[in-house]
């Protein structure tokens, strides 16, 4: 029987050092057949700074640095949106694995670009949309595949915060993808893809910045089973940023922060209770686990994670954003 310590450890690379990347480090260190191998940042003291806080052996003051080190398997891309595609595209022409940080890329065509590329290099490559992977969201599929509680009649999904507004600040900045849509209204989009499948018809309205990017995104899903889906994001107030789902026998809801490690409220039958999934890290591990086994099995594209899903939900996004006038 092989053993854990005679497995190769999977060297991964992370470009890109902002939040989420330190989240990602954080997590890795508890996966024991993976290790922070290489990091890059266009500043090499911040490279030099996030090796040393989390145990890299190599630190790089640019992208293309860290894509030239033949040593990586699998890169985690977690710039800017804007940048998706075009770090992708150089990592995966070099043969490296990429879990692209959701949105996947700007657009559905930047999108195509990506997967076309993996399938031309036969190099796996998956957006990482972490939420799929947590154990209370699996739960909640699977209870909803199985119509426990019967067909759904309706879904209520948001997330919101309040920022201070800062042109200067990524989450602002139109041209590097920001505002509340595609940094945050893809979660309680993805709920709905996850559940529902494409809606039949879309209704959409939102709210700006002075500097156009949006603020508020509201939306409106309808299927054909006469369901709803009822979305929202925002950066201008706090949202309970929870999911409920509205079965014919009862109700699912994952609690406030449904798309990070959470619990799930189940009411039905006059009864009300709450499952605690004992989480014990952020959560970015289970996604990285998914991946690294992908990646041992010799796979290029998720069974979970699907290019299909994928393309369903930045050509989700691309509709939205043509019924609110949003263009980049």
């Amino acid at each position: 029987m092989t053993t854990q310590s005679e497995i190769k450890k999977i060297k991964w690379g992370i470009i890109g050092l902002g939040s989420i990347a330190n989240k990602f480090a954080t997590d890795l260190a508890t996966i024991d057949d993976a290790e922070l191998y290489a990091v890059a940042s266009r500043d090499q003291e911040k490279a030099d700074y996030f090796a040393d806080k989390h145990n890299a052996r190599k630190a790089y003051g640019s992208y293309e640095a860290l894509a030239n080190d033949s040593e990586i398997d699998a890169v985690y891309i977690a710039t800017p949106h804007a940048l998706h595609k075009e770090n992708a595209m150089m990592c995966i022409e070099k043969g490296i694995a990429v879990l692209g940080e959701k949105p996947f890329a700007m657009n559905a065509a930047e999108v195509d670009q990506m997967i076309a590329k993996a399938k031309e290099k036969n190099v796996l490559l998956m957006e990482a949309l972490w939420t799929y992977f947590l154990p209370h969201y699996q739960f909640v599929l699977n209870e909803l595949k199985n119509k426990t509680y019967g067909d759904i009649l309706k879904i209520e999904s948001d997330f919101g915060f309040q920022r201070p507004y800062n042109t200067k600040a990524r989450l602002f900045n139109k041209t590097m993808g920001g505002g509340s849509l595609l940094d945050i209204g893809i979660y309680p989009i993805f709920t709905a893809l996850s559940t529902l499948g494409l809606p039949k018809n879309m209704e959409a309205s939102a709210t700006f910045f002075e500097n156009s990017t949006d603020s508020t995104c509201s939306m409106v899903f309808d299927y054909d089973n006469g369901a709803k889906a009822h979305l929202k994001s925002s950066l201008l107030e706090v949202l309970p940023t929870q999911a409920i789902f509205y079965c014919e026998k009862g109700t699912l809801k994952i609690d406030t922060q449904f798309h990070a490690p959470t619990t799930v409220t189940i009411i039905a039958n006059g009864k009300e209770e709450t499952k605690d999934f004992g989480y014990n890290t952020i959560g970015y591990n289970f996604e990285t686990i998914h991946f690294n086994q992908l990646l041992r099995e010799g796979k290029t594209e998720s069974d979970i994670m699907t290019f299909e899903f994928s393309r369903n939900l930045i050509k989700t996004l691309d509709g939205v954003r043509n019924i609110i006038g949003l263009e980049y």
